[in-house]
């Protein structure tokens, strides 16, 4: 608010992804008043209770599903990648060269680890789908070159991705209460790996730092708005985001009153404007540039699903890693790779 004071504005337009979702959500809280528009996009879920060890939880559980989604697909295009016509034929691969980079990290490099992080990324964004495909069925047929390009040290990234691990701990650590009992955690995650192996415990291990955290934790505030009090805002959301699941769009839905949501439908890839869907992005532009937004919910169909990469395409820049090589953490925040994401 000082910034939106400073910069002579008597109203704020915001525009929010993941966690800065809960960032716009806590403004628009404390100053409704001073809110013109609001974008929502990937919306985390608010809710006092849920600030994060219990989002964490949701989260893990939803990376399952979206885990599930890629071996699908990667099944679909069995002809292109050899990896089995079924998912689970795909994950029995995946577990292949777990085992295999346990017992010798591929150019001394990626390890079983590296592997996980390097797959999780295929579980925020669909995009990633066709080049780690080809990377895992590579390796299994002794070419590991492809996996080390995406899975390896990447250091030119490695003081970003130092500073975002620091950063996200902090503020994950401070923004609520955490079990301070490693076996609320063991107890918790143990009986969710049953159902949801592949993130679980690497989400743990990425946020068990909270546990110890010796600064005082901050009483998360119950986001909530009146009739009346807020103008308008736009919450954006596809349905199978697994870093922000669903549940969180409605929860911040029903908690701010006159929100739209729009649902992009059968989608899962973490962050919905501005992206392919033009559907999505015309009721963003029309709320953004003219105020115009739907009544309560809308929907778009989800976008298409990304064609298969041959082994051709192996070397064009589209294998190559952004410059961060990173995968958001849990609720959101920007992070490196830290054995999950």
């Amino acid at each position: 608010d000082v910034l939106r004071a400073a910069l002579g504005e008597h109203r704020l337009t915001f525009m929010g992804a993941s966690y800065g979702t809960y960032f716009g959500a806590l403004y628009a809280t404390l100053f409704p008043s001073r809110v013109r528009r609001m974008v929502f996009d990937s919306a985390v879920n608010p809710d006092p209770e849920r600030i994060w060890y219990r989002n964490n939880l949701d989260q893990s559980a939803a990376f399952e599903g979206r885990w599930a989604d890629f071996r699908r697909w990667v099944a679909k295009h069995h002809k292109v990648y050899r990896l089995g016509n079924t998912g689970q034929k795909v994950l029995r691969g995946y577990e292949r060269a777990a085992a295999r980079l346990a017992a010798r990290p591929a150019g001394g490099k990626v390890g079983p680890g590296q592997l996980q992080s390097t797959f999780l990324q295929a579980a925020y964004y669909d995009d990633y789908w066709p080049q780690r495909a080809l990377a895992l069925s590579a390796y299994l047929r002794g070419d590991a070159k492809p996996l080390i390009q995406l899975a390896g040290p990447y250091p030119e990234a490695a003081v970003e991705q130092e500073n975002a691990n620091a950063v996200y701990t902090a503020v994950e650590c401070n923004d609520g209460p955490w079990p301070t009992d490693f076996r609320v955690w063991d107890r918790d995650n143990t009986r969710l790996a049953r159902t949801a192996p592949f993130e679980t415990w690497d989400n743990v291990w990425t946020n068990l730092p909270c546990a110890y955290w010796p600064a005082p934790r901050q009483r998360p505030l119950d986001v909530r708005t009146g009739p009346g009090e807020l103008p308008p805002t736009l919450i954006l959301a596809a349905e199978r985001d697994a870093a922000a699941p669903y549940e969180g769009a409605i929860a911040l839905h029903r908690r701010l009153w006159g929100s739209v949501l729009v649902t992009e439908r059968d989608a899962g890839s973490h962050g919905v404007a501005g992206g392919p869907n033009t559907c999505v992005n015309a009721y963003l532009e029309a709320y953004l540039l003219e105020g115009r937004a739907p009544d309560g919910r809308a929907a778009c169909a989800g976008r298409p699903e990304p064609e298969p990469a041959s082994a051709r395409s192996a070397s064009t820049p589209s294998t190559q890693r952004p410059a961060t090589a990173a995968a958001a953490p849990a609720a959101g925040l920007p992070a490196p790779l830290a054995g999950r994401g």
